[in-house]
């Protein structure tokens, strides 16, 4: 018989894995940064900076003392992080670059046949120009190529440049040596990429053990579909396989959901507790999370345990849209309560509040209006904006 979890020991099980559960004002130096990023598994990057990005602002919602420039040497200076393709663009620990290593091989095998429908055959023909540029010359940006050699016409008219670059960093060739202005700055992989990462091989078997014990360690509990997604590195039948393996160690769990409805089946390693008093009960600030926070990142999933239905609405038309552009969720204690469009004008020295939304039955209380505030405060301070400005609207009713 599968062991029930309640909805209240569920999140509590999934914050405490997210690294939600702790206080965000802890003291955190770049040996914890790197190790909380090792316990989320990756986070996120994206180009959009409505107020910090994307990655900055899932570790702020963490520790919001971390140390932007502890980041960034961690991932140009010590090579302790890398870049690469998780669901999406993300920053990873050095050490699972050998799992990786699959990936590229997979990767390569996919692109060359779907770009070779896109292209034709032998479209990487006039690739060996761009690795010969790195190899001998050093780093490059994208741009720095079409720029010289889009004059010459020929094949850059359809920017082999940039095709040749992802190609190459997609199959572990090339690496992410650093951002400039947030564009990437590749160079060989053995340039980047520290030999004591870059040099082991593991097994397929030790592999898809690895990815799907990773994976299941920081979901708490998933199912089979949920723990190849989490690094997008095996098929579900692949995570099929390794649940039916490894029996020994799982254990069947319902899931129970926060609408009482039926809880959901799922899997975890044995010994997880189903008491929620044995998991930390998160701190009761009001948080802002970021659209990419990897709590939300399995949208289905957030909704079954917390009932919040999350959609970012870039994409979609503006009289289309439920909420706003870049609209970011709030969290309060174990709990999703509500979403806040903002926007930093570091022109003004502004956190522009454009509108907030409460969930349902949440009470805009004095004193979570204060908590509201106080975060607001703190967000514009990273943001290096001086004052929040509130708009005339901005309380939905």
């Amino acid at each position: 018989m599968a062991n029930l979890i309640s909805n209240l020991a569920a999140r509590r099980i999934f914050l405490s894995r997210q690294g939600l559960s702790a206080h965000p004002g802890r003291a955190l130096d770049r040996d914890g940064l790197h190790q909380l990023i090792h316990d989320l598994g990756f986070v996120q990057v994206d180009s959009i900076a409505t107020v910090v990005r994307a990655h900055e602002q899932i570790v702020f919602s963490r520790n919001q003392t971390f140390d932007r420039e502890d980041l960034r040497k961690l991932i140009e200076e010590d090579r302790r992080l890398f870049e690469h393709w998780t669901h999406d663009a993300s920053i990873l620990p050095v050490e699972f670059f050998p799992y990786w290593k699959h990936r590229f091989v997979r990767k390569e095998t996919s692109m060359r046949q779907r770009w070779a429908k896109w292209q034709g055959e032998g479209f990487d023909s006039a690739f060996e120009e761009t690795m010969a540029r790195i190899r001998d010359r050093g780093e490059l940006l994208a741009r720095e190529v079409k720029a010289q050699d889009h004059k010459s016409g020929g094949w850059w008219e359809w920017h082999p440049s940039k095709t040749a670059l992802e190609f190459y960093w997609h199959t572990g060739k090339l690496a992410i040596s650093r951002r400039e202005n947030f564009q990437k700055v590749y160079d060989l992989t053995e340039r980047v990429i520290p030999a004591h990462a870059r040099e082991p091989e593991v097994s397929h078997e030790a592999f898809v053990d690895w990815a799907c014990r990773a994976a299941l360690t920081r979901l708490g509990f998933a199912t089979h579909g949920e723990i190849a997604a989490f690094f997008a590195l095996v098929s579900p039948q692949e995570a099929k396989s390794w649940v039916a393996l490894h029996r020994d160690e799982l254990e069947p769990v319902d899931i129970a959901p926060i609408d009482g409805g039926k809880p959901r089946a799922a899997y975890a390693f044995r010994g997880l507790s189903a008491n929620p008093e044995d998991w930390p009960a998160p701190p009761s600030r009001l948080r802002v999370l970021s659209p990419f926070d990897p709590l939300l990142r399995d949208r289905d999933r957030a909704e079954r345990l917390f009932g919040f239905r999350y959609r970012i609405e870039i994409f979609v038309p503006e009289a289309k849209r439920e909420y706003g552009y870049y609209v970011f969720p709030l969290l309060e204690g174990d709990r999703l309560i509500g979403r806040i469009d903002m926007k930093a004008d570091r022109r003004t020295g502004a956190l522009n509040i454009r509108r907030l939304w409460w969930e349902r039955g949440v009470r805009a209380s004095s004193g979570r209006m204060d908590k509201l505030m106080a975060e607001l405060a703190r967000i514009a301070r990273f943001a290096g904006v001086e004052k929040v400005v509130l708009a005339e609207d901005w309380l939905a009713p």
